[in-house]
């Protein structure tokens, strides 16, 4: 079986629900008990300000706070990237040069090791065999991440962005319309 921890899953066009039409989410751990990743494309309109006053000036922009999914969307979760081994304390690498940055430490302590960093409030998560099945009826997309998805500066564009890297024909699926009825 193919596990798919550091790709990114796109949802496809035949994904409706609210929670995840046209969501792009960073897998950070897939194995035979499930899936746990982020909706990297789905910036609040809540300043990280708001809620992490001293994370706010070392995020990058837009500097946000993510929803990143339905899972405990009262707790934070901080992702980064890094180039090298990152930082010895306050930082688990997950997967390639994506890892969790604990927010309880000071930014200053951390910062200098990291490429960005994101805040999400929630995350998505899927039971063991799950993920698998909502790829199997056409729900997702799986495709490789790219090292400027994550802290793309217009996270609002990336469904299409994605899409249109892809090759053949995945990549007419990025100008599908948001409202086929309308078309």
């Amino acid at each position: 079986m193919a596990y798919h921890g550091g790709q990114l899953l796109v949802a496809t066009p035949n994904l409706r629900s609210p929670t995840f039409s046209r969501a792009v989410i960073m897998l950070l751990d897939h194995d035979e008990d499930g899936a746990l990743g982020v909706v990297i494309n789905r910036p609040s309109e809540l300043p990280l300000r708001a809620v992490l006053p001293s994370w706010a000036d070392e995020v990058s922009a837009p500097q946000l706070l993510f929803s990143g999914g339905p899972v405990a969307p009262e707790s934070a979760l901080g992702l980064a990237q890094c180039v090298g081994p990152g930082p010895a304390d306050g930082f688990k690498r997950l997967v390639g040069d994506y890892g969790l940055v604990d927010l309880d430490f000071e930014p200053d302590a951390l910062v200098s090791d990291l490429v960005g960093v994101r805040v999400f409030s929630g995350y998505a998560g899927w039971a063991g065999g799950q993920l698998e099945e909502e790829i199997v009826e056409g729900s997702w997309y799986v495709v490789n991440s790219a090292p400027t998805d994550l802290l793309h500066p217009y996270p609002e564009n990336l469904w299409r962005i994605v899409l249109r890297r892809q090759p053949g024909e995945l990549a007419y699926v990025a100008n599908f319309p948001s409202d086929p009825s309308l078309n």
